[in-house]
């Protein structure tokens, strides 16, 4: 479910930004407005960055092989890393420029209205992908915020998605002020701080993105509500104790889970592997994403309380 709503989220937003980037330069070049020029190079930063988000699914699906026995599906983090960085080079450094340049020219527009005719078509169009990832993100959501989404959320490409249409939104009434603005005063420099607010914004959304991803990209264990549904399925049955447990995602549908249990002591080997067996099958049925599983029978020597 998570892979095909990403998917489908990712897809919107790379038709929409496409269209929407071919329609932003053509009014960059009518008009000389470089809030849309801005716009235009982060539309098309976003066109890239889904085909890099389609990419990273394909790769991640490779089977595993004797260099890489737990898979490939960290390659999803890794390419969601990638995109949060182009965020930040091709989106926000770049608008930081031209607004800046902008801003030390004068440089008047011309055809301001081909400039809001777009921005407000662009707005459209961006509102339609951003609703389309509200919508495949709000399964995996649940109960919380849509910031705990974006900081615990283990399938980057819906936080990407999101965070992306997002800030094109808000980009876009940016431009949409910095030209209104240059239209009703005649002052170009309205357009200049538009694109300069356009770029910060960019700015802090890479950033959180970059965080975000880095910390996937390094390995996060599971949360805490995940951790104890694991522990409680161990403790389910023969097992005393769950003596120390550690977890890892190896991608965003992939749990590893290593732990040493204490059973009871004098149990004959069959048990013992009887035990095991029991216990992995219980913590699949508890956390479908624990796919691989080490468990490691020990005896337990917490020393009694006197």
């Amino acid at each position: 479910m998570a892979a095909s709503g990403g998917t489908r989220a990712i897809v919107a937003a790379l038709l929409a930004n496409a269209g929407i980037a071919i329609a932003k330069f053509i009014g960059f070049l009518v008009t000389g407005s470089s809030s849309m020029l801005a716009e235009a190079v982060h539309s098309v930063a976003d066109t890239s960055n889904q085909g890099l988000l389609l990419l990273g699914g394909r790769t991640a699906r490779r089977a595993a092989t004797p260099e890489h026995p737990f898979g490939y599906g960290r390659d999803r983090y890794f390419y969601s890393f990638v995109v949060a960085l182009l965020l930040f080079t091709l989106g926000s450094v770049f608008a930081l420029y031209e607004g800046i340049h902008k801003l030390e020219s004068h440089e008047p527009l011309t055809s301001p209205l081909v400039a809001v005719v777009i921005l407000v078509v662009a707005i459209g169009l961006e509102s339609f992908s951003f609703r389309t990832a509200i919508h495949e993100s709000r399964p995996l959501k649940g109960s919380g915020t849509w910031w705990q989404f974006i900081r615990q959320s283990k399938v980057p490409e819906l936080p990407v998605v999101l965070l992306e249409d997002l800030g094109a939104l808000v980009g876009l009434v940016l431009a949409l002020l910095g030209v209104g603005l240059t239209v009703l005063t005649g002052d170009s420099v309205f357009d200049a701080l538009g694109t300069i607010c356009i770029g910060v914004l960019l700015g802090v959304i890479a950033i959180i993105l970059i965080i975000e991803m880095k910390s996937l990209l390094v390995g996060e264990g599971a949360t805490q509500p995940v951790l104890a549904k694991i522990v409680s399925a161990l403790e389910a049955g023969g097992v005393e104790r769950v003596i120390h447990i550690k977890t890892q995602y190896l991608g965003p549908e992939e749990l590893l889970v290593a732990a040493k249990i204490a059973l009871p002591p004098g149990l004959p080997l069959e048990q013992v592997a009887r035990s095991i067996d029991e216990a992995e099958q219980r913590i699949r049925e508890a956390v479908p994403e624990a796919r691989v599983i080490y468990l490691e029978p020990d005896l337990d020597r917490t020393p009694v309380a006197g």
